[in-house]
């Protein structure tokens, strides 16, 4: 199922609506409200109707969605009724925080793949049961462990190479860590993930109401 010119606020809100309504099965919640499902989600009743319209026809008028019907309809347009399989380039601190969080495969992602530069990582085995290997079995390691994207935890002076190796490998989907901006190209979609940023957000709004 493919969507275009669909704004990217868009599909960040339905990524939360659906792990909303996962955690509403989890309580047996059979049918919500739009109503009541915008109240969970921080958003207004019409922005959830405006959303899901870009999709089609969701709900019944009222009665509601059917929760679980709208969590497999929102993992389809997001592609999410499938495994993917991760990379995690940088095995340090925040890498290996990373590597342990349990909501990865919660939510289908999966990590087959490992890399990093220090003698003291490579070859060691990981909780997860992932080998760490060399940066120089990147493109080998990812075709093997059919890796469809990466995360790079690395310092940022290596950022850019990793980026350049995960795009010779075939990777289009890159999550940077990164605190510098990676040039790709246009077949590769990256999403930059810098803490500092929402701190600075967060600083603002602090002092605009100061």
């Amino acid at each position: 199922m493919k969507f275009a010119k669909i704004p990217m606020a868009t599909i960040n809100r339905l990524s939360i609506y659906m792990r909303t309504l996962q955690e509403m099965l989890e309580d047996d919640v059979d049918v919500i409200s739009s109503e009541r499902l915008a109240k969970q989600c921080g958003v207004n009743p019409a922005q959830i109707r405006k959303d899901l319209a870009y999709f089609g026809e969701f709900g019944v008028r009222g009665v509601g969605y059917r929760v679980n019907d709208l969590v497999v309809q929102i993992k389809d347009i997001l592609g999410l009724n499938r495994p993917w399989n991760l990379a995690m380039i940088g095995v340090g601190n925040l890498g290996s925080a990373l590597l342990r969080h349990g909501n990865f495969i919660k939510h289908g992602y999966i990590f087959t793949a490992a890399f990093d530069v220090d003698p003291k990582k490579v070859g060691k085995r990981l909780p997860n049961g992932v080998i760490v290997n060399h940066v120089d079995e990147l493109e080998e390691k990812i075709k093997e462990k059919e890796v469809l994207m990466g995360l790079i935890t690395t310092p940022a002076s290596e950022a850019q190479n990793i980026a350049n190796q995960l795009v010779l490998a075939g990777i289009n989907g890159i999550l940077n860590f990164a605190p510098v901006q990676i040039q790709v190209p246009d077949c590769c979609h990256v999403e930059n993930v810098d803490f500092t940023i929402k701190l600075d957000s967060i600083a603002y709004h602090l002092s605009a109401s100061s």
